[in-house]
């Protein structure tokens, strides 16, 4: 892991880091201080403050499966460093319509640069991981891997703290500034060009087409069929968590949005130690066996969660801030399970996106990436749409927990057969 950790003095992998964690930052900086102006502020339902943060989810995956197959070709075809330069300009302007939407309560406008951010995010995925076999030794990959999945959940967690205890209005400001920081740190990134068979070959534009055609070429090989459908039930996974935790807190909780900052925050800590721990545990190798018992144990804790949730008795009186609530002697449970369920959940994500870019040729690699991420999408959608039939039914937003402790269940035997496949 120290050889890993030296990989952040190196100019092949520094900027893109730093590309990367300042990204992911803004992504939830704005994210979590529009969710909790719109929750906290603007709506006043539980209904309608869950459909929206299943709707927010929705609309930020949407990009990934209506563009991911165009990204993936722009990827594989030209030189990344210079796309990276693109996207990053482009973070700056979506930015702008985010802070004006964070200032004027504008729930359209907020909606609109959330969207903006997922078609950002669609275009810079495929590079992020693609770029790393192309800079990095074979057997730094995975450590290469751990780092930034590591480091985007520290972002998220920074981002996390930063928009859910910021006023709107410095927010806003804070959301241009990230950006231009990135778009600064995306200029030293080292020329990445793409291989020569793959040199100014054509896109094609019709996404559905497009898409399509990508993944059913990446999902007939069966190894890559396995990690991406085991990926696609980790976020389909983290998607219904993440929308769950602000009504979550307050209704069911009786909390404010300073603990459901403080849930995010513990979530995206335990994804950062999950990622380094089980870079150690393989020795940098490449592999599954892990897979399955990561995401068994990460079930374990959505269960427990889930009965610590429903035994809590919220004061109707008035919502607790962070300090109440740790006060109140019931939350180290609570807490406890959030952490094992991410740490669990990196352990087992991570090693599969590093199968993911080192199984394929590198003229393939962000096309590969791509795939994942149109099925990724497709299942985060899903999972978007099914939290909100749910509380839609009158599904309480706890119960839905249950939902997520069963795919757990079919993530542990995608990734057993993952493991026996190709381990």
């Amino acid at each position: 892991m120290q050889t890993s950790f030296r990989l952040l003095g190196q100019r092949h992998f520094l900027p893109l880091f730093a590309t990367q964690f300042l990204g992911a930052f803004n992504d939830n900086l704005f994210r979590m201080a529009m969710i909790v102006l719109v929750t906290y502020t603007i709506l006043k339902d539980p209904t309608q403050e869950a459909n929206f943060s299943a709707l927010a989810g929705g609309l930020f995956i949407l990009p990934y499966f209506l563009l991911s197959a165009i990204s993936g070709q722009l990827a594989d075809g030209r030189d990344k460093a210079g796309l990276i330069r693109i996207i990053k300009t482009a973070e700056i302007l979506i930015m702008v319509a985010g802070a004006i939407g964070l200032v004027i309560h504008s729930i359209p406008l907020l909606l609109l640069a959330l969207f903006a951010m997922g078609v950002h995010s669609t275009f810079f995925g495929p590079i992020k991981y693609a770029i790393l076999p192309q800079h990095l030794e074979l057997h730094h990959v995975l450590g290469g891997t751990g780092l930034v999945e590591a480091g985007t959940y520290v972002a998220i967690l920074l981002g996390t703290i930063a928009g859910g205890l910021l006023p709107p209005q410095y927010a806003a400001i804070g959301v241009l500034a990230v950006a231009l920081l990135g778009r600064i740190a995306g200029h030293f990134v080292p020329p990445a060009p793409p291989e020569p068979k793959n040199a100014g070959q054509p896109l094609d534009y019709h996404f559905l087409r497009a898409s399509w055609r990508l993944v059913r070429e990446t999902m007939h090989i069966p190894r890559l069929f396995m990690a991406i459908i085991a990926i696609s039930f980790f976020w389909a996974i983290g998607t219904i968590l993440a929308a769950q935790f602000p009504p979550l807190v307050k209704n069911a909780l009786g909390a404010d949005q300073s603990v459901a900052t403080l849930f995010m925050a513990i979530f995206s800590i335990g994804v950062a130690i999950g990622s380094v721990v089980i870079n150690r545990l393989l020795k940098e190798e490449v592999s599954a066996r892990y897979s399955a018992i990561s995401v068994i144990v990460m079930g374990l804790f959505v269960l427990d969660f889930w009965w610590t949730v429903n035994g809590w008795q919220a004061d109707p009186g008035k919502l607790m801030d962070w300090r109440a609530f740790i006060s109140s002697g019931r939350a180290d449970h609570m807490l406890i399970d959030l952490l094992g369920i991410a740490i669990f959940g990196g352990m087992f994500v991570v090693p599969l996106y590093a199968f993911l870019t080192t199984t394929v040729e590198k003229s393939e690699t962000a096309k590969t990436v791509a795939a994942n991420n149109i099925v990724n999408a497709f299942f985060m959608v899903f999972a978007s749409v099914v939290l909100g039939g749910l509380t839609s039914l009158g599904v309480t937003i706890e119960d839905t927990l249950l939902f997520v402790a069963f795919s757990c269940l079919v993530s542990a035997a995608i990734g057993w057969k993952l493991h026996k496949l190709c381990d």
